[in-house]
């Protein structure tokens, strides 16, 4: 059983033409916080939550909707929160990577291991959903580039510089200014990061932080999660001058579906709804039952301005003009929010999105690059990046002691 959610009345016309496109140029979404919705929901424990069963009410994300919404490869979030720390984070971080490779042993008919572009081709031309990983936050390798390496090494193929806080060598969007973006050992990461062919993932981090990080990068860069701030005024949205500088840069910025995150009306609601679950003992990004609950409680007697499809296509149609059609993306953060747009309320919302962008006159060809082949083309760029600079020098031992020694 496919999700019910609908797209809006002037794009259903279209809805046909955009499952056809995606069977052909399915979506690549940048970021599913899945793995730490299964730590949080049963602890890993699959039995408990099979995703092969429609799993709506519990989760944004099972295989039968992930077909439902034409997702051809995912990048799993491995995240781990940032009030975890040091080889704490980096544990919580390898029992992630660990659950993802759960998913694939369990489920190999629907998802496919890819930790390279081609493997993403030959996953489509499989009919498997090609399944890649994304650490989310610097705080997971513990200011080790060893442990960066080793990362890469398990199949993680990128890494978000920050979450939600700073880190010692990078700023956040939503903190306070620490280091002003990246510390000489930020930088240095970033060079890694290149050399071994893992993308430099710049959401959550603050605009000094992208900058810095497109000024040293050698590879394009990726936005997994990330909007227009011209648009919604969001620290965690991506400034016009940033965007302007992806063309050079070959990255791609991927539209997240988060409400706060795109709708202007609902960044204040969600401040309050936020304060609400702090004030319940709770973390403010919790989506298990008991949150959930406290949560609809909160929106029943605060009602909760809504975001749709057309929300988010108001941001693609401003990043393609500043950007180019040939750097933007889709990244819903499913299962990582608790609220979603209507018509995009789930995995299987995509072709409502598809829709509303050829009610506004996207080209099939437009869409094509939208969907499938940006990050397809920005992942291969990185590849031939490392294969170039691994020719040139070898691993950094490079020490935080002594790259940001006062």
């Amino acid at each position: 059983m496919t999700s019910p959610t609908q797209p809006t009345p002037a794009a259903s016309g279209h809805l046909g033409r955009a499952r056809e496109l995606l069977a052909a140029h399915p979506v690549v979404d940048g970021h599913n916080d899945l793995p730490w919705a299964l730590r949080q929901h049963v602890r890993y424990d699959l039995d408990r939550l099979d995703i092969a069963d429609d799993q709506r009410g519990r989760l944004h994300t099972d295989i039968p909707r992930l077909r439902a919404g034409g997702v051809g490869a995912q990048f799993w979030s491995v995240y781990v929160r940032s009030d975890l720390a040091g080889d704490d984070a980096v544990s919580a971080t390898l029992e992630q990577i660990d659950v993802v490779g759960q998913l694939l042993t369990r489920y190999p008919a629907d998802l496919a291991r890819a930790l390279s572009a081609e493997d993403m081709e030959i996953a489509r031309a499989e009919g498997r959903i090609a399944s890649l990983m994304g650490a989310e936050g610097g705080h997971s390798i513990n200011n080790s580039l060893a442990t960066l390496r080793a990362l890469y090494a398990l199949g993680v193929r990128y890494m978000t510089l920050t979450h939600n806080d700073n880190i010692a060598w990078a700023d956040s969007a939503t903190d306070e200014p620490g280091v002003g973006g990246l510390s000489a050992f930020g930088h240095e990461v970033v060079r890694e990061m290149n050399r071994v062919g893992m993308l430099v993932d710049l959401s959550h981090v603050a605009a000094s932080t992208m900058r810095h990080a497109l000024a040293t990068s050698a590879a394009p860069v990726i936005f997994s999660h990330s909007s227009a701030r011209a648009v919604c005024d969001h620290p965690r949205n991506v400034p016009d001058d940033v965007l302007a500088l992806l063309p050079a840069n070959g990255g791609v910025a991927m539209a997240t579906f988060v409400p706060k995150f795109i709708l202007p009306a609902a960044v204040d609601w969600t401040h309050a709804a936020d304060d609400n679950m702090r004030a319940h003992g709770l973390h403010h990004l919790d989506t298990t039952a008991r949150a959930m609950k406290i949560h609809e409680e909160f929106e029943a007697a605060n009602p909760r301005p809504v975001a749709t499809a057309a929300t988010v296509a108001d941001h693609l149609d401003h990043m393609r003009e500043v950007a180019g059609v040939d750097h933007i993306g889709i990244g819903g953060d499913y299962d990582g929010t608790a609220f979603t747009p209507s018509g995009l309320d789930d995995v299987a919302g995509y072709p409502n999105l598809v829709a509303e962008l050829l009610h506004r006159g996207w080209s099939d060809a437009d869409l094509a690059k939208l969907t499938w082949q940006n990050a397809v083309r920005a992942l291969r760029a990185a590849e031939d990046v490392a294969r170039d600079l691994q020719e040139t020098r070898g691993p950094s031992n490079a020490t935080i002691d002594q790259l940001d020694a006062s």
